[in-house]
């Protein structure tokens, strides 16, 4: 029988990379906010709701002021999409 590792036998690096490439998640964020993650971003006004698709690593993909539009480019790049609780 094969052993896997527990999720506590796991690095934070190696949980981190963890679906990278093929698992995505969309996250609301703040127009504020969106240098941090986006810094090619142009400036964008302050308080708009916009979303952002992550890879599983939490590094950024897109940035876009639809959550549809989010998922929809996921699938277009065969991401799976996570919901995060």
């Amino acid at each position: 029988m094969t052993e896997f590792p527990t999720s506590t036998e796991l690095t934070e690096q190696q949980l981190a990379h963890l679906g990278a490439g093929a698992i995505a998640y969309v996250r609301t964020i703040r127009s504020e906010d969106a240098q941090r993650l986006f810094p090619q971003a142009p400036p964008i006004r302050p308080g708009l709701q916009l979303f952002a698709l992550l890879n599983a690593d939490g590094s950024p993909i897109l940035l876009t002021d639809s959550k549809d539009a989010a998922i929809a480019n996921a699938w277009e790049n065969q991401l799976e999409t996570v919901s995060l609780h």
